[in-house]
């Protein structure tokens, strides 16, 4: 395939085209200024917000722009460019990861019907009532360590769990109980979690937060969109090959103050920090 772009009608003139499945990078640097309205949300929304009146952007190799009047670049890498644009993908490679064959993921651990997602109240399905949250554990290398994860299912609001020692159950309940009542009473209705093992205590969570804890069906995890989301960002700054134990209480308050002031277009572009303090 060779990449063209359109202008309106018509082309770019033939010598400007490249032959062959990529284009070169100095063709792409010597692109003109372009006025577009919208370029990257992907790279947050301050400035993608900040190029939408009429402003010139330079494109880069890796950038596909969409115009007001539906011109388009597209890039198709080769050799070192294809190497280069992999590298600059959030996951660092450009094919996913093969799952885990059914009959080898790990089975649910609740039983309880009472305790799962279908009975969670439907105010927090819609999202319109913050203080519903969903929870989730990241694992580091060899499953022998892990952090908790928060995200408030409004506002994206996100908490994290140090767990330095051990990521037993008792342990996940501790540290969610003391992370969880540093919350006012109207942001703590509900907690949705997977059927690990972890949340085995969730009993005596409950007890101590009053904040009840539905359970997602087995191998569902978009029933915790927002978490699995955020968990892909938190994966950034914690690699799965990496020991999470070494990251002190303050790291891991910085990765999500850092996310919390990252804007986001489910928000308008604007953060789940800024939407939360107008909640408190």
């Amino acid at each position: 395939m060779t990449p063209t772009t359109r202008r309106g009608s018509g082309s770019w003139p033939a010598a400007d085209r490249v032959k062959g499945e990529g284009l070169s990078v100095a063709w792409i640097a010597d692109l003109p200024l372009l006025p577009c309205p919208t370029a990257r949300p992907e790279r947050g929304g301050t400035a993608a917000v900040s190029k939408s009146h009429g402003r010139p952007l330079r494109l880069s190799q890796a950038d596909i722009v969409r115009c007001k009047d539906k011109e388009a670049l597209y890039v198709q890498g080769r050799g070192e460019l294809r190497r280069e644009l992999t590298r600059a993908l959030r996951t660092g490679r450009a094919r996913r990861k093969p799952h885990r064959r059914p009959d080898a993921r790990r089975q649910g651990c609740i039983v309880d019907p009472t305790v799962m997602i279908s009975r969670r109240p439907a105010e927090a399905e819609d999202r319109a009532i913050p203080g519903h949250w969903e929870g989730d554990l990241i694992m580091g290398e060899g499953n022998r360590s892990a952090i908790g994860t928060l995200v408030e299912r409004s506002t994206r609001y996100v908490m994290l769990l140090h767990l330095p020692a051990e990521h037993t159950a008792e342990a996940v309940r501790d540290a969610l109980t003391s992370t969880v009542l540093t919350l006012p009473a109207h942001l703590r209705r509900s907690l949705t979690w997977d059927q690990g093992k972890e949340m085995a205590q969730h009993q005596q969570f409950t007890i101590t937060t009053s904040v009840p804890v539905y359970f997602c069906d087995p191998h569902s995890p978009w029933q915790r969109g927002s978490n699995e989301n955020t968990n892909g960002l938190l994966r950034q700054y914690f690699p799965k090959s990496t020991d999470l134990t070494v990251h002190t209480p303050a790291d891991l308050l910085a990765v999500a103050a850092e996310l919390n002031a990252r804007p986001r277009k489910t928000l308008n572009w604007a953060t789940p920090a800024e939407r939360l303090n107008m909640l408190l």
